[in-house]
Order: C-alpha cells, then structure tokens, then sequence
C-alpha cells in the first residue's frame, strides 16, 4: 500500500474514532453498483434495504462494513432518495465547533430534538448526525452517543473503501455532495477549492488544520447524478 494512503487512512482512524489499525487494513474496492442494486431489491437477499435499514436504526453496534456498504451506496436505489433535498435550515458544518463546542442543556435538548427529526427524514444527514453526536455527549448521554459515533464511523468508512481518493479511477463514491465536506472535515481538513469534471468527478482541493495546501481528493458523484436525474428527468 503506497505510504500516503496509509497515513491518510490513520489520520481519518484517529480523526472519527476508529482504532488506528482498523483503517489501513480496510478493503477498498470500486462498488459493483448494479450488484448492490440487485440485492437491496431482493427480499431474500441479507442485504434487502428495508432490513438493513431496520438493522441500522436498531440502538447497537452489530453491523460492519459490509452491509453498510449495501446501506450506504443502496440508498441511492430506493424511492425516496434525493440526494439535493432541501432542509428547514442551512447547515455550515465546522468538524472542529461541532465537536468542541460546549452547549448549554437547552441547546443540547433543542439539536437532539431537531436532529432527530431532520434524520428521521434523511438517514444519511451526516453532518445533523455529527451535531446530534456532540449534543447527546453534552447531555451526558454517553452510550447513546457512542452508537451514533459508531454508525457515523462505519457509513465514512463506506466511502474510504470504495477506493483511494486520489485519482479519477479510485475515486470515492458518496451519495450526496455534503458527505464530500464531512468526511474531510473529520479529517481535519477545510474545503480550499473544487473542479467538477466531465460532469462524473469532482476533485476537491484542501488545506490543513495548519492553513497548508495538502493537495485534493476525487469523488465519484457520476452514480447519484444518474439516479438523481432518473427520479427528476424534468431537473435535465
């Protein structure tokens, strides 16, 4: 494994929570979507969507990386996915405010509530689940918190295993725009730039907690534009 991509893999491990050695072992392949496609659809498939989703909102930590794949990438199969809906209030999503900052009671019961409602809609709202994460911990609700944290771990890991990053052909694949942000912002890094490319990839420049360029990442967003224009041909 080239060094970089072990290095990058450690900093995400220690960034989210995940023991340094779970990460640079993780298998990245690029996802046989149509495969994924198939067995969310198939009710005798383990991985039918409406039962990995009920697994998934279960209060525990069973599942791995596997049927969060299907999960994650999945999602972009069923009926109510939209990967630009829009949400009562806009979010600026600061990894560093967010899991810092010291929220009174009040403000933490408000985030939970509005959290969870926002979630309820959106299983995927990554960074309302990053909010909701730092309000549970401020109410002192620590296992509940550390089940998000788990679930939030495992969906970025779902992206870091689609490839490397660091080229158009190893691109990761995500199913909404935002999860490009949240996943560098847990990595420590802020959004310098980004170039849209042929319109399938988009390669996202970044700087680190530093202010130093430290280079860019690709992401495969070819897949939640297909389906996203399937379900909207009038967006065309």
């Amino acid at each position: 494994m080239p060094r970089i991509l072990t290095l990058l893999l450690i900093s995400i491990a220690a960034s989210i929570g995940v023991q340094a050695q779970v990460l640079p072992q993780l298998k990245r392949e690029k996802p046989d979507l149509e495969e994924i496609r198939r067995a969310t659809l198939d009710h005798t498939s383990p991985y039918y969507y409406p039962r990995l989703m009920k697994e998934f909102q279960r209060n525990d930590t069973l599942m791995k990386i596997d049927k969060f794949r299907h999960l994650y990438l999945g999602y972009m199969f069923q009926e109510d996915y939209n990967p630009y809906r829009s949400s009562e209030r806009t979010i600026t999503y600061d990894a560093t405010l967010n899991r810092s900052k010291n929220l009174t009671r009040q403000e933490c019961d408000s985030v939970i509530a509005y959290a969870e409602q926002a979630l309820s809609d959106n299983p995927f709202n990554l960074g309302e689940m990053v909010m909701l994460i730092n309000a549970l911990r401020g109410k002192g609700k620590t296992n509940l918190a550390n089940i998000w944290q788990y679930k939030l771990n495992y969906i970025l890991m779902s992206i870091v295993s689609t490839g490397t990053g660091l080229d158009e052909e190893n691109a990761w694949y995500v199913i909404e725009p935002q999860h490009e942000y949240v996943l560098l912002n847990m990595m420590d890094y802020s959004v310098s730039d980004h170039v849209f490319y042929d319109p399938s990839y988009e390669y996202i420049t970044v700087r680190n907690a530093d202010g130093k360029d430290s280079g860019g990442f690709y992401f495969n967003i070819g897949p939640l534009l297909e389906e996203y224009y399937r379900k909207h041909p009038d967006e065309l």
